[in-house]
């Protein structure tokens, strides 16, 4: 019998021996001092279309495939259908428990006050905002600020520009409208019975500030989500802009033919200048300034309780958007080339890009829009 000791299982290996188990050549691949497969930088959970890439043009991040363009238009679908149904059940639940009357049923109001049930028709309307933020996140893989415009968010100074034109011309418009009316039918076109100054004031402050959301939520879903949808496949912008435009004027409802007329002739110009302008800022200045102007004639005659919209616009109002709109849409866009706006994606991330003083990319041509 031997007298060599066992050898010690424990003891550590000799300088210079191969560790156990020995790799074979060359596999695994390590990084010096790390792990195998050494993980490259994560893909980013939002990605924006390339630099250079025009306002229709901003869902084309190399993400949409035929699974996320449906599962983008269905979310956005439903959710516009949906949760509006949703805002609206809850407002009447509370009205209920508040123990406040209802209108009657014969009509398309819901609840018994003119200013609440406006007010909750216009909050229903808002939730379109994040409803297409998080359809362009969620399965176009991109920022919801690039549905603003082409830098990714909304241009406050070029917003207000935009308003300080849009304001006096469509206060100009309506009180031609106004006029025009008086001069054709007398004082019956401005029959109507003052509320009063703290009914008006009332009115205005809770319109008001709901206003801005509701048009912009509009905006957000036709001049943009719409025009980027068909703008992710196709090069024009116009089948998108033609669609929007025409989708635009039927969920208005159908009124008189002046009205539905009214509404594409505008959707239309809108979604030019849309385009032109590089994002939506300078559509929803116009689209607040009309509704507020509206709602506060509505407020002052007394007629909120009464049903109607641009659907049910006389033919005197398609008559003066013949004029108005292109003024608008031209002068705009005459003063977005004077400021420099950019109308194309900046190379430089969104957060810093500016919206004047920078020029386009010289390799890359407008839309012909």
């Amino acid at each position: 019998m031997s007298e060599t000791p066992p050898p010690n299982v424990w003891a550590a290996p000799p300088a210079g021996a191969p560790q156990w188990p020995a790799p074979a050549q060359g596999w695994p691949p390590t990084a010096p001092g790390g792990l195998p497969f050494p993980a490259g930088p994560p893909r980013p959970r939002t990605e924006t279309a390339p630099a250079g890439s025009a306002y229709h043009e901003q869902a084309r991040n190399g993400r949409q495939k035929a699974p996320q363009r449906i599962g983008e238009f269905a979310l956005v679908l439903v959710g516009n259908l949906a949760v509006p149904l949703v805002v609206i059940a809850f407002g009447a639940l509370a009205w209920y428990v508040l123990g406040l009357d209802f209108a009657p049923g014969d009509g398309d109001r819901i609840l018994g006050d003119p200013l609440a049930d406006e007010a909750l028709a216009l909050l229903s309307i808002a939730t379109g905002i994040p409803v297409v933020l998080l359809a362009v996140r969620w399965c176009g893989s991109r920022p919801g600020g690039t549905v603003a415009s082409v830098v990714g968010r909304l241009r406050w100074g070029w917003l207000a520009r935009c308003a300080a034109v849009a304001f006096p011309l469509i206060v100009l418009q309506m009180g031609a409208l106004a006029l025009w009316g008086y001069l054709s039918e007398g004082e019956e076109s401005l029959a109507g019975e003052f509320p009063g100054w703290s009914g008006f004031v009332l009115g205005l402050v809770v319109l008001w500030a709901l206003i801005p959301f509701q048009a912009a939520a509009e905006e957000f879903v036709f001049r943009g989500w719409l025009a980027q949808f068909f703008g992710g496949f196709l090069k024009s912008p116009w089948p998108g802009i033609v669609i929007a435009s025409a989708l635009f004027a039927v969920a208005h409802g159908f009124g008189e033919w002046s009205g539905f007329a009214l509404l594409f002739y505008s959707a239309m110009w809108w979604g030019w200048l849309t385009i032109r302008t590089g994002g939506l800022e300078a559509v929803i200045a116009v689209h607040v300034a009309n509704n507020m102007t509206a709602y506060a004639i509505t407020v002052a005659l007394g007629q909120l309780a009464e049903s109607g919209n641009a659907a049910d616009a006389p033919w005197q109002a398609l008559v003066l958007e013949l004029v108005a709109a292109p003024a608008y849409c031209l002068l705009i866009a005459k003063l977005a080339t004077s400021h420099g706006v950019r109308r194309l994606s900046p190379a430089e991330p969104a957060d810093r890009a500016e919206p004047a003083g920078h020029a386009e990319p010289a390799d890359r041509t407008e839309p012909a829009v």
